[in-house]
C-alpha cells in the first residue's frame, strides 16, 4: 500500500491542488500568472484555465519529488518511474507553455500505453518477463502462465489507457479530473483479481 500510494502521489497531488485552485478561482488565476508568465506563449493565463495549469505545475513538483526522494536513499529509480517523470514533465510543460489541457489530459493514456508496450517488448523482443523477473524468487510458475499474466498486464494498461483517452476528449474537464483520480482504484482491483487467477499455482508451487 505503501508503494503504491508513492507512485499515485503526483496524480494525488494534481486532483487536490485542483479542486483547491477550482474554489478559490480568482486567486488561482492571480497566482497562475505570477508563476506562468514567463513560461506561457505571451498572453494571460484565463480564469477557466487557472486551476488545471496550476494543477499540472504542482504535480510536475511532486513527480519531481519523488525522483529526488529515490537518489536521496541512493536507491535505484524503477524505469516506469523516469518515464513517468518524463512524459509528466514533457506533457505537462506544454499545457503551461501553450495554455493548452489536452496535452495534460493525453498524458495518462502516453504512461499507460508505455507500460504496456515495455512489457510486450519484454516479453517478445527481449525475452525477458518483467513479472518473473521482479517475482520470481518468491512465486514458482511455469513460463506460459508468466506469459499470460504479462498480456494480462498489457490488456490492463491498454484499456486504461482508451479509457482515459475516452472521458478526456468526450467529457467535461471536471469529469475528467474525477475520472484521472478514481480510476487509481483500478490497479489494486485488478491485482486482486489477479491473485484469484494465481491462486491454484500458489497451492501447488511446481
Amino acid at each position: 500500500m505503501t508503494k503504491f500510494l508513492f507512485d499515485v502521489f503526483p496524480v494525488i497531488f494534481f486532483f487536490i491542488a485542483y479542486r483547491i485552485a477550482e474554489k478559490f478561482a480568482p486567486e488561482s488565476q492571480g497566482l497562475a500568472n505570477q508563476l506562468f508568465s514567463q513560461f506561457t506563449t505571451g498572453h494571460n493565463v484565463s480564469l477557466a484555465l487557472a486551476p488545471i495549469l496550476l494543477a499540472t505545475g504542482l504535480a510536475i513538483v511532486a513527480s519531481t519529488m519523488q525522483i529526488a526522494y529515490v537518489l536521496l536513499k541512493r536507491k535505484k529509480v524503477e524505469v516506469m518511474l523516469w518515464i513517468s517523470f518524463f512524459i509528466i514533465t514533457v506533457f505537462g510543460g506544454a499545457t503551461i507553455y501553450f495554455q493548452n489541457p489536452d496535452f495534460i489530459k493525453l498524458k495518462p493514456t502516453i504512461i499507460y500505453w508505455c507500460f504496456a508496450a515495455s512489457f510486450l517488448l519484454s516479453e517478445y523482443v527481449f525475452k525477458k518477463n518483467i513479472l518473473k523477473t521482479a517475482m520470481g524468487s518468491q512465486v514458482t510458475m511455469p513460463d506460459e502462465v508468466w506469459a499470460k499474466l504479462s498480456l494480462a498486464w498489457v490488456a490492463f494498461y491498454c484499456v486504461m489507457g482508451s479509457a482515459n483517452y475516452y472521458v478526456a476528449f468526450h467529457f467535461s474537464q471536471d469529469t475528467w479530473v474525477n475520472f484521472k483520480m478514481y480510476s487509481l482504484a483500478a490497479l489494486p482491483v485488478f491485482i486482486i483479481g489477479q491473485s484469484f487467477f494465481l491462486a491454484k499455482y500458489l497451492e501447488d508451487p511446481i
